[in-house]
């Protein structure tokens, strides 16, 4: 960790809030209960993500059952884990625990079959789910696994004293874990207290959300309350966005360049057209999958 990191950008045009959107209860896999933040008619305007969920929970029957196998082809999946322990298993052979601020990230690419299952029955589980989109030329690519520890994620605090994980992309001079160059996600997991201000040098072109996850913070003087994702708007003067706390917040920022390709979804298969959605359907039947 670099403590009290100098912020190496300065947004002069911060990005105002386009709308606030408040996730819907649902359930997946074997029952485990969430919030789904980025639903499928939000693919489009927020390209090259296709979902954000949010879990958490104390009790364990919101949970306990997991995500038993199933399979995925087309995009990455990133998992970070706020709270709690979960045991990934997959077709291609990885397996990983997942522990307190853990990421996993996956790229199911030409399919693979996998499971996330809790290990522990009681106490706080919690963390998010997001899913990245791949573009055209990589969707059947061979599926790759990484599991990046807490310790082992960039971070730093700046001179206000937000304390920043870099999951993905560069911020204030800070590298994250993963990069992408087709998509160029920035992931951010942003601790502010009470009064602080954080800034984020963002290309225009790239469509940008903040989820509330703790406490509340204001964009451009809207506030966004907990648990509340705020879409924020592209216009070509924007060179970044301004985050300020009025209590102690936690905040993801997250942030891509835009594929601007079709999108055929299915389930767990996101593909370009509907001829391969059907292929996928029928590889999965067949076992080719894993």
């Amino acid at each position: 960790m670099t403590p009290n990191a100098t912020p190496a950008a300065i947004v002069s045009q911060p990005r105002r809030i386009e709308r606030l959107i408040v996730g819907h209860p649902t359930s997946d896999g074997a029952g485990v209960k969430l919030t789904r933040v980025l639903t499928q008619d939000l693919q489009r305007r927020l390209d090259p993500f296709l979902m954000l969920d949010a879990f958490g929970s104390e009790n364990p029957d919101d949970y306990i059952a997991g995500f038993p196998n199933h399979p995925h082809r087309g995009f990455e999946t990133v998992t970070y884990m706020i709270a709690g322990r979960m045991l990934h298993r997959d077709s291609a052979g990885h397996e990983g625990l997942l522990q307190n601020g853990d990421v996993q990230w996956m790229t199911a690419g030409s399919g693979l079959i996998h499971s996330e299952i809790p290990q522990q029955e009681a106490g706080v589980m919690e963390g998010f789910q997001l899913w990245l989109n791949l573009p055209a030329r990589d969707k059947m690519q061979a599926p790759w696994y990484r599991d990046i520890a807490h310790a082992e994620l960039p971070q730093f605090t700046t001179a206000e004293g937000v304390a920043v994980t870099v999951i993905a992309g560069e911020s204030h001079g800070v590298s994250g874990a993963v990069t992408r160059e087709a998509t160029a996600p920035t992931y951010l997991d942003l601790h502010l207290p009470a009064g602080a201000r954080f800034e984020q040098a963002l290309p225009a072109s790239h469509n940008a959300f903040v989820y509330v996850y703790r406490g509340a913070v204001s964009l451009g003087g809207q506030a966004v309350p907990v648990q509340r994702m705020a879409i924020l708007a592209n216009s070509a003067e924007a060179d970044g966005v301004r985050i300020e706390a009025s209590e102690d917040a936690r905040v993801l920022l997250i942030a891509g360049q835009p594929l601007g390709e079709p999108i055929a979804q299915y389930g767990p298969f996101v593909m370009n057209t509907e001829a391969e959605i059907y292929q996928a359907i029928q590889d999965f039947r067949a076992g080719k999958l894993g």
